[in-house]
């Protein structure tokens, strides 16, 4: 049975609709488990660490991806709800065009200043060099990168969610396998772990870019049209809050290493990573209901339908209460489990990661609704709202609350920071609810 962004949503329909892109984001979520599992246990320490500092460079470009993804998406599918569908079109295929020249200029500039970038971040002598292999080979294949991102959510869009799920398994087995021939088999080493990422994202971000040059079933397909600034920089401030989230990641990731340095030593650093690795499947979920709920909002906000858009928000808050509690839960029973996965080899580090993992688990309660309801104002096409929540989440609450806290909880301060950040980030969501719902009537 075909599911339209037109239809009316029961919550199984819903459900079903948004499966797709919550496999896809956890499939999409195992790159850097991937890469990272192959390396630390084939490769070695060193290279491990360079895989771990370079990466949230390409993230961070990558970021450019979400953003006119997001951002874009609310534009196309609030113009496909009017009944334009040309013009909703002429908008996608501008809007993949440049985001395929922007991804050439940051791949070209990547390979070009890899050297300077890694010295900036600290590497020096065997780890210097190898951020520069890994960061070069990555950098060819940040604009494949960049395309993936957009086309999660443009598939989502197009009414082409299992299409798009497909193509993550596929570009997820894909560095999966080569991981596993290029560093094991062939002793390739991290150039293997790069070459493996990089062709994952090729078959991730090339084939859709092939699918919509050709006639198909979707919505949507690229076709010729001229450059609107205006939808641009529209599609950019209504995204901004994704940039906001994947580039703030990156600054607090270093604060919180420090922290933990400061406090307990390497010890504490190899926790919170192991702990960023289980966080990216729970995360996983979140961001895959937001990313294919969202063009129904934008969708039925277009077309003025009041009842769907009230029908579709009460139904996301009560789905994403009850998954919120389900999630914590698992996160707290099967954290021995999850850790034992990554420090099995350390009684010391296996211990602190669990316990901290504990605590930081709590904070599911409050993330689901914290990032739905910045990709909700995204899909309204309220960048600012969206953008103000996703900016105080991830950045200036934690910052603050992770400057605070361990003065008074020690370690426990640091792990408890993203509860209180996440929990003082709801606080405003709701307020930006309440205060925003006669505008948009939901």
């Amino acid at each position: 049975m075909k599911i339209q962004l037109s239809d009316h949503f029961t919550y199984k329909r819903l459900i079903r609709f948004v499966t797709s892109s919550i496999l896809m984001m956890i499939c999409t979520s195992l790159y850097s488990i991937v890469d990272g599992f192959f390396v630390s246990n084939f490769v070695g320490k060193t290279p491990f660490a360079a895989v771990n500092l370079i990466m949230p460079v390409m993230m961070g470009g990558g970021a450019i991806g979400f953003m006119i993804g997001t951002g874009g998406s609310a534009v196309v599918a609030i113009t496909l709800g009017t009944g334009n569908r040309e013009r909703a079109n002429q908008y996608f295929s501008m809007l993949v065009y440049t985001s395929l020249f922007l991804g050439l200029l940051l791949s070209a500039l990547g390979f070009i200043f890899i050297r300077p970038i890694s010295a900036a971040l600290g590497a020096s002598g065997e780890l210097l060099r190898y951020c520069i292999i890994y960061g070069r080979i990555l950098f060819i294949g940040e604009t494949a990168f960049i395309l993936q991102n957009i086309f999660q959510s443009f598939f989502v869009t197009a009414e082409k969610p299992d299409l798009s799920l497909r193509l993550s398994i596929l570009s997820g087995l894909t560095n999966m396998i080569l991981d596993f021939l290029f560093i094991v088999v062939f002793h390739w080493g991290i150039a293997g772990a790069a070459v493996a990422t990089a062709m994952g994202q090729v078959v991730g971000g090339i084939i859709p870019l092939l699918y919509f040059s050709r006639k198909n079933s979707s919505l949507l397909q690229l076709t010729k049209t001229r450059f609107y600034g205006k939808i641009l920089l529209k599609t950019c401030t209504n995204g901004s809050s994704e940039l906001v989230t994947n580039l703030s990641s990156s600054i607090v990731n270093i604060l919180y290493n420090y922290q933990f340095m400061k406090l307990v030593g390497e010890n504490g650093v190899a926790a919170y990573g192991i702990v960023m690795y289980v966080n990216f499947i729970f995360m996983a979920i979140f961001f895959g209901y937001s990313i294919g709920s969202a063009p129904l909002t934008s969708y039925h906000y277009g077309a003025g339908n009041h009842d769907e858009l009230k029908n579709l928000f009460g139904k996301s808050i009560r789905i994403l209460v009850v998954s919120s509690l389900i999630l914590t839960l698992m996160a707290e029973v099967l954290t021995v489990p999850l850790v034992r996965i990554f420090a099995s080899y350390d009684a010391e580090l296996f211990d602190m990661t669990c316990h901290g993992f504990r605590l930081y688990a709590l904070a599911f309660l409050f993330m689901g609704i914290n990032v739905w309801g910045s990709s909700f104002f995204t899909s309204l096409g309220n960048g600012a709202v969206s953008a103000v929540i996703s900016f105080l989440r991830t950045l200036v609450f934690q910052l603050a609350v992770v400057l605070i806290l361990p003065h008074f909880l020690g370690i426990d301060g640091i792990w408890m920071s993203i509860v209180v950040a996440e929990l003082l980030a709801l606080v405003i969501t709701i307020l930006f609810f309440i205060t925003r719902r006669k505008q948009y009537h939901y």
